[in-house]
């Protein structure tokens, strides 16, 4: 009899199909994997409950037995003895199902482990990079100070001392595990746990390189230059592949992220690649008309206001905005029309005011009619 709930073991129902069945076995065999959980007796165990319960749920027939008699071997698993159970070759053993699933996980096991050993990937790299707003608008070139990880000249990597190599771990053979049988209530299983004497390498250094210490790489401090595309918004972030941290034991080298921080800018506000400038004007200016100076990303821009403009007003000057990230052409530059009243006047000044007003026509003023036509 089955000591476990295979459907338990997996988490899926009775009645999950068999890509469910698959799905969920996939995710605990990722997650209790050998690579992940170096050492760890108890991920061992687990992967080896999840294989079992996967063996018998993938196959038809064994979970036709198992659901019916609650023993994938139906009535002959009560047979005693081998009874057709849970043997080494009946298995298929972890390797087996890790390559058939995964076609090679991490490194997986036997003899691409072999190729790869305890191959490690270099971290990636997160750099905050501070921008002007100009020099985001139109791009520049920037100077990255940082340390990080890089694989040793003396060693090439290897950890061996220069003139010698590693050589393959005794104990495994070089695979990076060894085997151990287990009898269990389904018969004699074979189970695969990481090599004590090289832990899960495969290879041992005899003598270590004196310049990295057996680990591969060394801490090194780099000036690196990158270039900024014009055009880049607040928050972006530019991946410059294999900047990052070396690989140990052949591993790859991870990445450099930029992480793009922009300064604001006094007078300007973005979205996108257009930029928006508020200027205030003089009431008579309004009426009159003028020409205002407006400050643009890095000039100052003579920007025409026609006569009679009203507050609000949105004047468009066709590209000085930014440039448009990895395209041709710029943004615009939207200039707003705020009309500024003066907050006093004197008794002639009033006069003159009052004058004015008397003399124009009510009518030009529309909105104010409108307005009081529906309140009337």
């Amino acid at each position: 009899m089955a000591s476990k709930n295979y459907y338990d073991v997996l988490g899926v129902s009775k009645s999950a199909s068999e890509d469910e069945i698959k799905k969920a076995y996939r995710s605990l065999a990722k997650k209790y994997h050998p690579d992940l959980n170096q050492g760890s007796q108890e991920a061992a165990e687990k992967l080896k409950e999840v294989n079992e319960a996967y063996e018998v749920l993938s196959d038809k027939t064994k979970r036709s037995n198992y659901d019916n008699y609650g023993d994938p071997n139906g009535m002959a698993g009560f047979g005693g003895g081998n009874g057709g159970g849970f043997s080494a070759s009946g298995f298929g053993g972890f390797e087996d199902i890790f390559s058939n699933i995964f076609g090679g996980f991490g490194g997986s096991f036997g003899g691409a482990r072999n190729r790869r050993g305890m191959a490690q990937d270099g971290a990636d790299i997160e750099v905050k990079v501070n921008l002007t707003f100009e020099e985001a608008a139109f791009g520049v070139k920037k100077n990255i100070n940082l340390n990080r990880n890089e694989t040793c000249d003396a060693c090439h990597g290897t950890g061996a001392k220069a003139g010698t190599s590693p050589i393959a771990c005794s104990r495994c053979g070089g695979s990076g595990f060894v085997q151990q049988a287990q009898n269990t209530p389904f018969g004699r299983m074979m189970t695969q746990t990481t090599c004590p004497e090289c832990h899960g390498k495969g290879t041992i250094i005899k003598e270590k390189c004196s310049t990295c210490s057996g680990v591969g790489v060394v801490r090194k401090n780099r000036n690196i230059e990158v270039n900024i595309p014009g055009g880049i918004d607040n928050g972006q972030v530019i991946i410059l592949r294999g900047q990052g941290e070396a690989g140990i034991s052949g591993g790859a080298t991870g990445d450099m992220h930029l992480v793009i921080k922009i300064s604001p800018h006094q007078t300007l506000t973005r979205e996108g690649f257009n930029v928006y400038a508020t200027v205030p004007i003089k009431f008579t200016e309004s009426i009159l008309g003028t020409t205002i100076k407006v400050q643009g990303i890095n000039e100052i821009i003579d920007v025409k206001v026609p006569e009679f403009t009203q507050t609000g007003t949105k004047i468009t000057v066709k590209g000085k905005g930014t440039k448009m990230f990895n395209r041709n052409g710029y943004g615009d530059l939207i200039v707003t029309v705020e009309v500024e009243i003066p907050k006093s006047l004197d008794r002639a000044q009033k006069l003159l005011i009052e004058k004015l007003d008397s003399d124009i026509d009510q009518k030009q003023y529309t909105k104010q009619t409108q307005y009081n036509q529906k309140i009337k």
